[in-house]
């Protein structure tokens, strides 16, 4: 989902599909830490004009990437220090993935287990210690059992879209039952760090899916400036899957996209640029940012149990930021100062947050007019993107996956969305887990009614990979099909 600088409070550090960590907003903060799963401020129409990938390739020396996971190993410190990156496995079809901090950058390296228990390599309750070429994990009776790293064939890469060097990495099972695995090109979210290199990627490969996972442009190993364009990200992605297809040519089965938060609106949007198999989205919206800064506000209301009136208020403030936004800052601001003057002095106010309108009533009228296209709008974000438009040109099978609760992504439009569109004989499977939020997380409620989180819940990633390998094994934790 965008992630608006704008808005700081609510974000909590998660991990997310396609790198060790990524931002997840609850009540209790909203810091864009990337980890983060989502930034955003703006949009010059301009970048909605299509651009189609120029597509050259160069693959990097392999000498290169050694050097890398050297320099990453090192960068995490003592606790981390025999850390490699990679899958690993019990032997009893038990998986894990182990993700180390990007070179240059300090933290802790990470782990996740398919069935969802994450943490933090060398924190106190750690259920993980590396070991060179394997870990070491601690089960459930307290006995401790060594899992060996899997073998994996990791081929790194460059290519280009849009005239601008993309870095990614091409992850294969070294042995699989399909002697022809599915190949799926993890398209980001909005966070602005490296993807290459996190868990995400390795827990599809432990599963026996061919990953191929890039660096979104401005950010890593990639060239270019940040940017949350949906156009020219799908353009991206749409290269990204034909570079995973030539470097893993005759290796692989049916190919396609896997999409988180953000990427629920970028991925479906490449497999209409580019022949694909499947597309699978997880905590995505089928729904425009305008939309979403609605629906969160709405949640944020029936939670704080407010009267009509503020509803009703809330509901007119929506309509008054998009006016701005959609604008780009260029009109529309009356409005809001009327509103401004009409609600001064009741109490949600000065709580109400949603992506960006929260913000943007509490700055004065001469405040936003001289600093809000800089603070909101500079990212070339859609603002009214017509998420059910694309689903309705989109040929390839669909899975959307959808986290009950989630206070980043809500789901109601998008729920009734897809029951329409599946009911309108769209290949279309649609998932929800009961007591989640944003990126899949099960979450305790603390008394103040924000939430900490606890682990990915069970089942969502083996539905994921299932899915992709067209070999369905339910149930998946406590997700039900929603149609």
């Amino acid at each position: 989902m965008p992630a608006h600088s704008a808005n700081p409070r609510r974000r909590v550090a998660i991990e997310t599909y396609d790198v060790a960590n990524a931002a997840h907003r609850s009540s209790a903060s909203r810091a864009d830490v990337y980890a983060s799963v989502d930034s955003i401020p703006p949009c010059k129409f301009a970048g909605r004009s299509k651009v189609r990938p120029s597509l050259s390739f160069r693959v990097l020396p392999m000498k290169r990437l050694a050097f890398l996971s050297i320099a990453s190993v090192l960068a995490t410190g003592s606790a981390a220090a025999e850390c490699v990156r990679g899958a690993y496995t019990s032997g009893k079809g038990d998986f894990l993935a182990v993700s180390t901090p990007a070179e240059g950058t300090t933290g802790q390296a990470r782990y996740l287990f398919v069935d969802g228990r994450r943490g933090a390599i060398g924190s106190a309750d750690a259920l993980v210690d590396c070991a060179g070429e394997s870990v070491n994990v601690r089960e459930a009776d307290g006995r401790t059992a060594s899992w060996k790293r899997l073998p994996l064939r990791e081929t790194p890469t460059t290519f280009s879209s849009a005239a601008t060097k993309l870095t990614g990495l091409l992850i294969e099972p070294a042995a699989s039952n399909d002697a022809r695995p599915p190949l799926v090109v993890m398209v980001h979210g909005s966070e602005r760090r490296a993807a290459i290199g996190g868990v995400y990627s390795y827990v599809m490969a432990a599963q026996g899916i061919a990953t191929f996972v890039y660096d979104k442009r401005g950010t890593g190993e990639s060239d270019g400036e940040y940017t949350q364009n949906f156009e020219l990200l799908a353009d991206d992605a749409a290269a990204a899957l034909v570079e995973g297809r030539r470097l893993a040519a005759g290796r692989f089965g049916r190919s396609g996209y896997f999409g988180g938060s953000q990427g629920g609106w970028v991925a479906p949007l490449a497999a209409t640029r580019s022949p694909a198999d499947f597309v699978t989205v997880g905590f995505g919206l089928v729904a425009s940012p305008i939309d979403e800064d609605r629906e969160q506000m709405l949640g944020e209301a029936a939670e704080a149990k407010l009267d009509e009136a503020a509803v009703a208020s809330i509901k007119r403030l929506s309509k008054a930021t998009a006016r701005i936004v959609s604008s780009h800052f260029t009109g529309g601001f009356e409005e809001l100062e009327r509103l401004r003057r009409d609600v001064a002095g009741q109490p949600w106010v000065e709580k109400i947050q949603g992506e960006y309108s929260g913000d943007m009533l509490r700055m004065s009228d001469a405040d936003l007019r001289r600093v809000g296209r800089a603070r909101f709008d500079n990212l070339e974000l859609i603002w009214d993107y017509d998420a059910v438009a694309v689903l309705k040109r989109l040929k390839s099978p669909l899975l959307w996956v959808l986290a009950e609760k989630d206070r980043e992504a809500p789901i109601e439009e998008t729920r009734a969305i897809l029951r329409k569109q599946i009911a309108a004989g769209r290949p279309i499977d649609a998932y929800v887990f009961p007591d989640t939020d944003h990126g899949m997380m099960e979450f305790t409620t603390n008394a103040d009614g924000s939430r900490t989180i606890t682990r990915v819940t069970e089942g969502y990633l083996r539905l994921l990979a299932d899915w992709i390998k067209r070999d369905l094994h339910p149930p998946y934790g406590r997700g039900h099909a929603l149609n």
